[in-house]
């Protein structure tokens, strides 16, 4: 069982772009995932399990870590929160992209770090506590930063309800942390144990979510799939540059510049995805740049994790 489960954590990209094509074959067998279950998103469920599963992972020191490193964590949580949704705002406009894939792109930008950034922090040889906290801080405060911010950007074009958006977000990302938490301070034993098993339960989970809003978009990807390509691409590898050069021009060392770059170019894209589908329901393609998104980062994640290893990472 748990060779098994090692082999899907570390070959998770390629779960990833099975369960894409088995979508690009036949778009209804996860169209399940962005429908309601007795009222609720389902997606917003399947969001909380790898939330919850991030709950039990976390530490009173990843938050204490604040106190300690203000200057990095401050920096890094401000860049993750200034850059990359300013360079959604700013390509989309570039492109001329519609207003769904506008909205989509924008909440890619607003939402916080996601998990994944600790893997390829890890496997870069980065400073892995720097990633695990700066996630964690990202994510508790992501309740107030992501609705204010979405609101700044497009809030004047799209009407939408930053207090929904507050309330949704709260009860998508704060409760399974929550409770992931209280379960890490009774049971700390059996959480322990979990870690084994969480990173291949996330990313079966994450396979499942993108698949569900590829299918549901499959025409609309294929017509516009190239620019839509392009326009993540882009956000993707500006982000990490401006990361790379906002870590140098701070005087962090090398491990920490690595952290920073990675955890602010990686975004929780199954939230974006979430939040496109609850608050922009007639705007269908608003969910599809989140989709895509969580497949560039993971397949790009293993390239630059290799190239920061090799090339930069160097003993200090």
């Amino acid at each position: 069982m748990k060779r098994l489960v090692k082999l899907i954590e570390n070959y998770y990209f390629i779960l990833i772009i099975i369960s894409v094509v088995i979508a690009f074959i036949n778009p209804n067998t996860f169209n399940w995932v962005l429908e309601k279950f007795m009222g609720i998103n389902i997606i917003n469920v399947l969001l909380g399990v790898i939330l919850f599963g991030m709950g039990t992972t976390l530490k009173a020191e990843h938050f204490v870590n604040v106190f300690k490193r203000p200057k990095e964590i401050l920096l890094g949580v401000s860049a993750q929160y200034l850059i990359m949704p300013l360079l959604a705002l700013t390509i989309a406009s570039l492109f001329s992209l519609n207003e769904a894939l506008t909205v989509g792109l924008v909440l890619v930008g607003t939402v916080p770090g996601g998990t994944a950034s600790d893997v390829i922090t890890f496997l870069a040889k980065g400073d892995l506590t720097l990633s695990v906290s700066l996630t964690a801080v990202s994510t508790v405060i992501s309740p107030i930063l992501t609705p204010i911010i979405t609101f700044i950007l497009i809030g004047n074009a799209i009407s939408f309800s930053v207090t929904d958006m507050f309330i949704s977000t709260l009860q998508i990302v704060i409760i399974p942390i929550g409770l992931g938490l209280l379960l890490n301070y009774k049971f700390s034993d059996f959480c322990e144990k979990l870690k084994d098993y969480l990173p291949t339960v996330s990313s079966i989970v994450i396979a499942i979510i993108v698949a569900g809003v590829v299918g549901s978009n499959k025409e609309a990807i294929i017509c516009s799939s190239i620019i839509i390509i392009l326009v993540i691409i882009l956000q993707y590898f500006l982000g990490m540059a401006l990361g790379i050069i906002i870590g140098y021009l701070s005087g962090m060392k090398r491990k920490q510049i690595i952290t920073i770059a990675i955890e602010i170019c990686f975004q929780n894209s199954g939230l974006s995805t979430s939040l496109a589908k609850s608050h922009f329901p007639t705007l269908t393609l608003a969910t599809v740049p989140g989709a895509l998104y969580s497949v560039w980062q993971n397949f790009a994640g293993s390239i630059i994790a290799y190239i920061f290893t090799r090339y930069f990472a160097k003993e200090e």
